[in-house]
Formats: structure tokens, C-alpha cells, sequence
């Protein structure tokens, strides 16, 4: 593999990090709150400069699949132009290697409103080729739960406005603003704009899950490079929950950081690839719980995602 699809992601991370140093240090006598202003500004620049030069745009909110997704992409593209299997798509990296692979670029949508000041709409997007990823909410928020408490830095906390001190799994998923409320209105701000973005496909984790070979297969077409039977099955097969939790007890990834990396080896609860499921939330609360959870689901989030009552899919039959 060519030494910059290797080295380029871990270098540009690093120099991120000594962008965003050398800017916030200066400024140390700022309060907190204009800090993590200034702070969000840059990391929305950062973003900004990519969607401009991205191919693709994948966008989801944390705990969504987005990791599943990048694992099977970099295999497949790996597994079609012959990379490593250690390879971890990094935006360009793969695209340096071999000008067919997408430039990809997978973001949260966390900070790029702070830069371009489009709060209220996904205008950013409406001129890129958009795969949005979704996953029922309060299987984000549960999972979000486990990341912020195993994962997440500390200066991630205070700039997306987690908490810092110990909260119950009930009470950061149902009353803290970090937890369902936060997942529900991302989801319902693209929601929003979903009729007003031209060329933007909708996925769902569960879909993913379901039927995961036709699934994917289906966003390869749409981002330019439909795989074969087999080059899907490579992919799929890698990226199998068991082998990505091996993975990721080994550390195989080439400078993946913290991405592909367990917390804690002997907890299950700080893998990256920590459950897997579809609704497996609903095993984490008492039938009560459950019911309120839904309950607040159903008043506010909105339509389109098929996750309220009115208009529930019918879960995705495996192609043939």
C-alpha cells in the first residue's frame, strides 16, 4: 500500500490537534464558554474543508453504525484493489492509493454549523452526494450512554455538553439533555431537509442488519462503485460482529487511534463493537421504562425514519 494511505490519517489528526492547540492556548483567560466557541468554530472549518472536497458524505449520529459501515467499506475497497486487511478508511487515504475510491467523508454533522452558521438547515449538503445513517434512537442514546461513560475524552464531554459527573443509565437516556432529547432532535432536523437534499440516501441500522449484504450493496451503487457478489460477501463476512470485536481486542487496525480500540480488554461495556443489536435496548429497562421511552419517541420524533407507530416498516427479508 502507498505510505500516504497508511501515514496521512494519524498525521492529519496530529496536526489538527496542534492547529486547535496553538489557537486555544493563547486564550486560556477566556471563560469556558467562548473557549468551546471558538473550539467548535474550528473543528466546523475542519469539517467544512472536507465536504468540499468529498466524493461521498456519510452522516450519522454517534452509535449508529457508522464503524460497522466504515469497516466493511475499507474491506471491500481493500479487498477489490488489494490493500490490507489492517487498512481503516481515513477521508482520502484509499483515494491516494487508487483515484477510483471515493474520497469518503464520515462525520456526526456534530460542528459544521458553528463554522458556516446553518443551524437550522442542512443547506451544507444540499449540493453533495449524502448517505444518511440512522438507527432507532434509544438504541443510540444506550449506546451514546456506554461511550460517554467508557470512551469518551473528557474535552469531548464539555464541548458537546455531556455530563461530567456520574448519571444513571435511565436518567442519561429519559431527563439529561445528552441522552434521547439530543439524538431525537438531530434526527428530526434532518428530517426537515430530507425532501430538499437531492442526492441523499437513507439508510437504516436496521436494514443494515437485516440484510446486510443487499444493504450495502445498495449504498456501493449509489456512491459510484456497485460491488460484485463477491467482493460484497468479503466485506460483509469481515465485517462480522465477532471478527470486529477480535479486532478490536487486537488492536489491528493501522492507526486507527482510539476509533478501533477496547477502553478496557476485560469489559465488554468499553468495546467500540459492544452489543450489535437492533432494539436491544429495550433489555436494559423495566417494561414501564420501555413504555415511557417509547411514549417520548413517539411524540417528538418525526416522520420519515419508519420508527413510529404510523408508519412502522416491515423489517428488510435477506435478497436471495
Amino acid at each position: 500500500m502507498h505510505p500516504l494511505a497508511i501515514v496521512k490519517p494519524a498525521a492529519s489528526a496530529v496536526w489538527k490537534q496542534l492547529v486547535r492547540t496553538a489557537v486555544l492556548t493563547p486564550l486560556f483567560w477566556l471563560p469556558v464558554e467562548e473557549k468551546v466557541r471558538i473550539e467548535r468554530r474550528l473543528r466546523g472549518r475542519e469539517q467544512w474543508q472536507k465536504l468540499q472536497k468529498a466524493d461521498v458524505t456519510i452522516v450519522s449520529f454517534g452509535k449508529s453504525g457508522r464503524t460497522w459501515l466504515r469497516v466493511m467499506l475499507s474491506r471491500f475497497y481493500g479487498y477489490r484493489h488489494g490493500f490490507s486487511e489492517r487498512a481503516l478508511i481515513g477521508f482520502d487515504n484509499f483515494h491516494l492509493r487508487d483515484r477510483r475510491i471515493p474520497r469518503i467523508f464520515f462525520t456526526h454533522d456534530n460542528y459544521l454549523k458553528d463554522y458556516t452558521g446553518h443551524a437550522d438547515s442542512k443547506v451544507d449538503y444540499r449540493d453533495k452526494k449524502v448517505v444518511l445513517l440512522v438507527r432507532h434512537p434509544a438504541d443510540v442514546a444506550v449506546s451514546q450512554y456506554h461511550q460517554w461513560k467508557y470512551r469518551m475524552r473528557p474535552r469531548k464531554k464539555v464541548i458537546n455538553a455531556y455530563p461530567e459527573q456520574e448519571v444513571g443509565l435511565y436518567d442519561f437516556v429519559v431527563r439529561h439533555e445528552a441522552g434521547l432529547a439530543k439524538v431525537i432532535d438531530w434526527m428530526n432536523g434532518w428530517a426537515r431537509d430530507l425532501p430538499r437534499l437531492p442526492d441523499c440516501l437513507l439508510v437504516r441500522f436496521e436494514d443494515l442488519k437485516a440484510d446486510t449484504a443487499g444493504t450495502l450493496g445498495r449504498i456501493l451503487a449509489f456512491m459510484g462503485t456497485p460491488g460484485t457478489s463477491e467482493e460484497i460477501a468479503e466485506a460483509v463476512r469481515f465485517g462480522s460482529f465477532e471478527n470486529m470485536r477480535a479486532m478490536e481486542a487486537q488492536n489491528r487496525f493501522w492507526l486507527s487511534g482510539g476509533r478501533m480500540r477496547a477502553a478496557d480488554r476485560s469489559n465488554p461495556a468499553s468495546y467500540k463493537t459492544r452489543r450489535g443489536e437492533a432494539g436491544g435496548w429495550r433489555k436494559d429497562f423495566t417494561p414501564e421504562q420501555v413504555a415511557e421511552i417509547e411514549a417520548i419517541v413517539e411524540r417528538r420524533l418525526m416522520k420519515g425514519f419508519g420508527y413510529l407507530a404510523v408508519e412502522r416498516l416491515p423489517p428488510v427479508a435477506p435478497a436471495a
